[in-house]
């Protein structure tokens, strides 16, 4: 032991601050470190054989893990999150343009801002879903092989109202036939208030003056307001079951209609196009004609919307995009719609066809002239539920 406070080596004859900082920084606290271990270990010259000598970590004063020990981030880490905000970004990019595509090309030509004495709004929302037999864009071999004929003009083949609130969606279907009033209203050309027609056929309406008259005698008659419209016409219906590659179909019996070029057998099958438009538009096969076809109406367009929003043609571009520039091409809507009420309408109809939904005719008690006449009183309890919002109790069994 040196008489120098325990100092050896090289500083034990010096006697100096150095040989007493052990015992300082001992009653402070801090770590001691042998000044001849560190010079010798820690900081000695390059060695011969040319090898770096060890390098002992930086000790911290309050006991935590040394300086030297602290590693960087892993750069693994930064470059996953570049790539998932690159990710999200472009997602993001191509929602978006998507979206205002959409928009862009829906043909926004209806304006029920001139619809005149409305009801008012109740909770949910209710589209009018028309399909017409439009022929605008096909050509004369089109018109042949769909027997679509040639008549100009359009008229209303289907008609429903889908009810889509808080909970499960309901579709009604409006037979063509139903008899209906046709209330005074105001032109969609001319302006000009126009004298009531009086009873007549529902699809009567749009023949004189087109959607407009046709939301307008469907709310004198029911009493419910319709927040969209949306219309397709022969043309854009077959395009876009073509643009899915078929519907696939289960068909409980086969019929024949030479009008619509029906000929069916029962059993499973897949649809293209010009077999899809002629099943929905047959009536002539069916005993109950117009209550029979809007049944077929029902079930094939609620297929359509479920295989529309499957996985294999929502998340397939190069399936997805055709199918939705086919309907674009002819889609007819209210000026207030967008892509957004649109999603919302197609999910409606695919809960419809998952058994999440009711879909059902509008209550019929007979029949007046021929047309259709509307079991008023269920008509009016089927209202107050949509109206509301509340599950449809009211059945369309006579």
């Amino acid at each position: 032991m040196s008489r120098f406070g325990g100092c050896s080596g090289r500083f034990a004859f010096r006697g100096g601050p150095e040989c007493r900082l052990p015992r300082m920084n001992q009653r402070r606290g801090v770590q001691h470190v042998d000044f001849q271990d560190r010079y010798d270990g820690g900081y000695a010259a390059p060695r011969r054989d040319g090898a770096r000598p060890p390098v002992l970590p930086r000790q911290r004063g309050d006991g935590g893990a040394p300086y030297d020990s602290v590693q960087p981030p892993p750069r693994r880490g930064r470059r996953f999150r570049r790539i998932l905000i690159s990710v999200l970004v472009l997602l993001l990019l191509v929602v978006g343009g998507t979206y205002f595509w959409i928009d862009s090309n829906l043909r926004k030509e209806v304006d029920l801002g001139k619809v005149i004495d409305r009801p008012g709004e109740g909770e949910g929302t209710n589209f009018l879903i028309v399909g017409s037999d439009s022929r605008e864009g096909m050509s004369k071999q089109q018109q042949k092989d769909l027997h679509t004929g040639a008549a100009e003009g359009r008229r209303t083949d289907s008609m429903m109202i889908l009810h889509v609130g808080e909970g499960d969606p309901t579709l009604v279907s409006l037979p063509r036939d139903s008899n209906v009033t046709i209330p005074t209203f105001r032109g969609s050309e001319s302006g000009q208030m126009r004298a009531a027609m009086g009873a007549n056929k529902l699809n009567a309406a749009y023949a004189f003056d087109g959607p407009q008259l046709l939301v307008r005698t469907v709310e004198y008659n029911t009493g419910l307001h319709v927040d969209h419209y949306a219309e397709i016409g022969f043309a854009g219906f077959a395009n876009i079951v073509d643009a899915m590659g078929g519907v696939d179909m289960t068909l409980d019996k086969g019929f024949q209609d030479k009008w619509s070029g029906a000929d069916f057998q029962a059993g499973e099958q897949t649809l293209d196009g010009k077999q899809a438009l002629a099943y929905v538009r047959t009536r002539h096969a069916f005993t109950g004609s117009d209550l029979d076809r809007t049944k077929n109406q029902q079930k094939f367009l609620a297929t359509l919307a479920n295989q529309a929003a499957s996985p294999s043609t929502a998340l397939n571009p190069f399936k997805l995009y055709p199918v939705m520039g086919a309907g674009l091409d002819t889609l007819v809507v209210d000026k207030d719609m967008n892509p957004y009420q649109l999603g919302r309408m197609f999910l409606a109809m695919k809960d419809v066809n998952n058994g999440q939904g009711k879909s059902m005719n509008m209550p019929i008690s007979g029949s007046v002239g021929g047309n259709l006449a509307w079991d008023m009183p269920k008509v009016k309890q089927l209202v107050n539920e949509l109206r509301g919002d509340d599950p449809v109790t009211v059945s369309d069994e006579r």
